[in-house]
């Protein structure tokens, strides 16, 4: 109940944080909307532009403000937002379900990839109105650089920096377009959706159309996305003041193309039509400052995305940053790199914007059909009326379902980029889930209780070298009372390692973001224990520091005596020394795997090597780690056709 409140809490700073990371994709779609419906050569007829504001009016409507706004932000799992929150919250009712998760989430991390160069290409190339010859892809390289090396400041840092800039890009676009619909006030008659349907069913070619309409909306799944950076009340709130702004911008860009009827837009920006002469270079240097902020708010749901793709074994384990102390702060730098690396590359590629938006639209639709699949689940099992379950499912099916329809024309123009780079995401999602199950089934647990008695003979055993005083593994094992047979086979076969007190460490990673308890089970006083974290996945896995924290407790209660064993060092009180044990499997060259399987654990293994280490993932001192490569042999050979012969 606590967290309810708290995401539903609204400050000002909270707003102006929402202001700065959240609505700069759909802020910005004002630029490039209705040049992108209407088309430069065409003339520009009156139905068309009611037709195509209408169309705008009811996206925006619809699919932002009732479905995500309204609908999609009351699904929040502990306070976290974004489809893999979605996802875990209805993941135990239907294993199938994995597929629109994994589709969703490769799609919505492939347009994190797009839209930071379309958007700083957009802004960079309206100083050619200024300056013709100037170079944009240098420029564009060097502000996408720096945005992406000011992630690690964190979102509050950010957000704060970039919300006043947004609040003044959003009254700027309220005031231009209220000026402008007093020169033809008929526009408003487009609220009416028959406009939108005449426009869609009626005019030649005209659902091809909802293509460049869709663009109005683009940013709707970030807003999902970036729920636990921003909060719940704070998003909804800003929203109004949001949409309000856009409205009055598209209905003022409406109203100066009635003026217009007949003529061929040609080169003009309807967008900076609306600006009086001198206001022009203000205007183009707040537009570019906007376009530019208007990827921050892919950059932030990704990293929220792959923090909980993490928890839900669908992405490598990769080092996460916790850049303020305020809940919902998160950086990843490996993604971070990613994500700049494939910015560089779509616009080494494209180079221009308008050939940039041929790849944009289509991979965030695909996530916004996958996000209504897994929200009508949803809603179905959490008992809402029937009626409305199928209604919801009904609607947005059909809606986004024309969207993607009308966005398929750009694959062969460089939609197939963007497909192509979530395709590749998508495959690295669907191995890890797949080696994670492979692994799970194969992993041979023991009871703890069945090897205590040989464990306190070797703890015994003088004539063994002592390996540690305190030996503690890492385990994967759930269970109080077990452990993997490859720890057993460890502390006895592969060296016997001698130590007075052995310590099973396992971490289980809550739905809860900030859960921090833990449990210990006393297998033998003094000489075995296991102990469980309950981390929550916002939580820093920080274990070194954790178990010493444990240790001390445990001393406290007098549970459990740390003292070095060693006559000479026990008479000073000297504590031994700790030591953590790793084990990192391999694939087995003694396989006989079915080829499927095969190819999955080799392309597991080698995404492997480019991943964070077990040790860094859990925050231990590598000074008193080991890492202990044990094989995973998966169905051994069996009847081998040796034949010995006489020498």
């Amino acid at each position: 109940m606590e967290h309810k409140q708290q995401l539903d809490k609204v400050t000002a700073a909270g707003l102006l944080v929402a202001m700065g990371i959240i609505f700069g994709d759909i802020g910005t779609s004002p630029l490039y909307v209705l040049s992108a419906i209407l088309g430069p050569s065409q003339p520009i007829r009156s139905d068309v532009v009611r037709g195509a504001i209408s169309c705008i009016f009811w996206t925006l409507t619809l699919q932002t403000t009732v479905k995500y706004v309204i609908l999609i932000l009351r699904a929040d799992n502990k306070g976290e937002g974004g489809i893999f929150a979605l996802y875990a919250l209805v993941r135990r009712h239907a294993k199938w379900l994995t597929i629109p998760a994994v589709i969703g989430g490769s799609a919505l991390l492939a347009d994190g990839i797009i839209t930071p160069p379309v958007s700083v290409s957009s802004a960079v190339e309206g100083l050619e109105l200024l300056y013709p010859d100037i170079p944009t892809v240098p420029i564009v390289i060097g502000i996408l650089t720096v945005l992406f090396l000011i992630q690690a400041l964190g979102t509050s840092v950010v957000g704060t920096a970039f919300g006043p800039v947004m609040l003044l890009w959003f009254i700027m676009l309220g005031t231009l377009g209220l000026i402008h619909i007093a020169d033809s006030p008929g526009i408003l008659s487009a609220v009416n959706p028959y406009y939108a349907w005449w426009l869609l069913a009626e005019y030649p070619g005209g659902f091809w159309l909802l293509g460049s309409v869709f663009l109005c909306t683009t940013g709707a799944e970030a807003l999902y996305s970036d729920l636990g950076h921003c909060g719940r009340g704070n998003i909804r709130i800003s929203w109004i003041f949001v949409k309000s702004c856009l409205l009055l911008n598209y209905f003022g860009q409406g109203a100066w193309l009635l003026t217009m009827e007949g003529q061929a837009l040609g080169n003009h920006k309807p967008f900076y039509a609306l600006m009086p002469d001198w206001f022009l270079f203000a205007g183009i240097g707040i537009a570019t400052a906007a376009t530019v902020i208007a990827s921050q708010a892919l950059i932030t749901g990704s990293f929220t995305l792959i923090s909980e793709a993490i928890r839900l074994n669908l992405w490598p384990k990769v080092i996460l940053r916790y850049p303020s102390v305020k809940k919902g702060q998160l950086y990843v730098p490996s993604i971070n790199l990613l994500l700049w690396l494939g910015c560089v590359g779509v616009v080494l590629y494209f180079r221009e914007s308008a050939n940039m938006e041929a790849a944009y639209g289509l991979a965030i639709t695909l996530t916004m059909l996958m996000t209504t699949i897994l929200m009508t689940y949803y809603l179905y099992s959490h008992r809402y009326k029937a009626w409305g379950v199928v209604l919801f499912l009904v609607v947005y099916v059909l809606l986004e379902g024309a969207f993607l329809v009308a966005n398929l024309i750009k694959f062969p123009h460089g939609g197939w980029v963007s497909l192509f780079i979530g395709s590749a995401i998508a495959v690295v999602m669907y191995t890890w889930l797949r080696a994670f199950y492979i692994k799970l089934r194969l992993t041979e647990y023991v009871r703890i209780d069945h090897y205590l008695k040989p464990l306190i003979e070797l703890s015994r055993d003088i004539s063994i070298p002592k390996y540690a005083t305190h030996l503690v593994f890492m385990s994967n094992a759930a269970r109080q009372s077990e452990i993997e047979s490859k720890v057993i086979y460890s502390i006895f076969q592969k060296r016997p390692k001698r130590a007075d007190i052995f310590w099973f460490v396992h971490v289980d990673t809550t739905d809860d973001p900030y859960t921090m308890e833990y449990k210990v089970n006393t297998i033998a006083t003094d000489d075995v224990y296991k102990i469980t974290f309950r981390l929550g996945f916002r939580v820093e896995q920080r274990i070194n520091l954790f178990f010493r924290k444990v240790i001390e407790d445990l001393v406290k209660n007098k549970e459990v005596d740390i003292t070095s064993r060693y006559e000479s060092l026990s008479r000073q009180h000297v504590i031994g020394d700790f030591r953590f044990v790793v084990l990192e499997k391999f694939l087995s060259f003694e396989n006989d795997l079915p080829w499927m399987e095969r190819l999955i654990m080799n392309l597991y293994f080698f995404i492997k090597r480019f991943t964070t280490a077990e040790d860094r993932w859990f925050g231990l001192d590598s000074s008193s780690v080991k890492i202990e490569k044990v094989p995973l042999v998966i169905r051994p050979v069996e009847n081998i056709k040796l034949k010995r012969i006489d020498a």
